[in-house]
């Protein structure tokens, strides 16, 4: 396995600092982290991202998360391992990462139900990092950033 390119925000130096701000961003809205963990791994699962995979697994483990969590996150809706709020939270991230396999996007149930459990700003965060999670995969995948390369 060989990347194509060193990631872009590595080339592109400036473009590493927003990254890492609307990231530090998403973790100011009330959200606990380890729901934003939890997200972030999901999109990263959805779209194939080994880096984003790996380097959130890891993460979510050091900030004490269990790998019964972590081995059942792409399987949520048939665990007992999850939170309502934390289902909500999935099935946003699921939803506003395909968006291409509904007509309009996310849908008014999934919204409705993540606004029982999040406030617009928690929702704020929530999107947040599902886009920036979706940028970061994309970023990943088109440059075949490899799992475990980073350190």
């Amino acid at each position: 396995m060989q990347s194509r390119m060193k990631n872009p925000v590595m080339v592109i130096t400036e473009a590493m600092g927003p990254a890492q701000k609307l990231m530090g961003a998403a973790k100011l809205g009330g959200v606990p982290d380890t729901t934003l963990e939890l997200v972030h791994l999901r999109v990263s699962q959805i779209n194939g991202c080994s880096a984003c995979v790996d380097g959130g697994t890891k993460t979510a483990r050091k900030n004490g998360e269990t790998d019964d969590r972590l081995g059942t996150v792409a399987a949520w809706r048939e665990t007992t391992y999850f939170t309502d709020a934390e289902r909500a939270a999935l099935a946003l991230a699921e939803g506003a990462t395909r968006l291409a396999d509904g007509a309009g996007g996310v849908s008014d149930e999934v919204w409705d139900e993540a606004a029982k459990y999040y406030d617009e700003r928690g929702l704020a965060a929530l999107v947040l990092m599902i886009g920036v999670t979706n940028l970061f995969n994309r970023l990943n995948a088109i440059t075949r950033q490899i799992a475990g390369a980073w350190g």
